[in-house]
């Protein structure tokens, strides 16, 4: 969607359009869900879904857009980061033993979500590839999201790994089951097919 198309679904959306509401969080659906999943962790992949967590999003976003006072899709991507956050913390909880009694929880899911999003959208520099220069870094950030989702899974995985996560390629070699150079060159291969895909956007 357009920065004009998104400011319009908004408008209406908050006057009770139920169906730009649901256009609008569609666009957003897999860049959550990226996010989701880096939140998660390998740790508790198998325990939580990413999916279903957006959606529990999506559906308190419907419940509560008429408290949204943003006007902007980088306004609307904050909010929609900050119930996330909270789905993601009350779900979590469940899993983390001791960590669930921290009650800045949420807090720290959604500074984490906020960093994930910077390192996504640094990763449009890394590449030397902006789209735009019209284009805000929260939508940079989107459009890498979807770039990263279209990759196959090692290629994925490899850069989530490096680059959201921070590993080093010895942690990346490792929790791969690879040797480290084998790991590098996985991380150089998948580099150079995310800059392809996001410049098809």
């Amino acid at each position: 969607m357009s920065t004009t198309q998104v400011i319009q679904s908004i408008q209406l959306a908050r006057l009770g359009d139920d169906s730009s509401l649901g256009t609008l969080l569609s666009s957003y659906e897999r860049y959550l869900k990226l996010l989701a999943q880096v939140q998660i962790g390998r740790a508790l992949r198998s325990k939580l879904d990413a999916s279903d967590i957006v959606q529990e999003t999506f559906l308190e976003a419907h419940k509560s857009i008429h408290r949204f006072e943003g006007t902007n899709g980088d306004q609307f991507i904050a909010w929609l980061k900050s119930i996330l956050a909270k789905r993601l913390a009350n779900t979590m909880r469940h899993y983390l033993g001791t960590q669930a009694r921290d009650i800045r929880l949420e807090e720290r899911i959604e500074n984490s979500l906020d960093h994930s999003s910077m390192s996504l959208a640094g990763m449009v520099a890394v590449q030397n590839s902006s789209p735009s220069h019209h284009v805000s870094k929260k939508e940079q950030s989107q459009l890498m999201a979807e770039a990263l989702l279209r990759l196959p899974d090692d290629y994925r995985e490899v850069i989530m790994m490096r680059h959201l996560e921070g590993m080093t390629f010895p942690e990346i070699a490792a929790a791969m089951n690879r040797t480290e150079g084998s790991a590098e060159k996985l991380w150089l291969r998948g580099m150079a097919k995310l800059k392809k895909e996001f410049l098809r956007e």
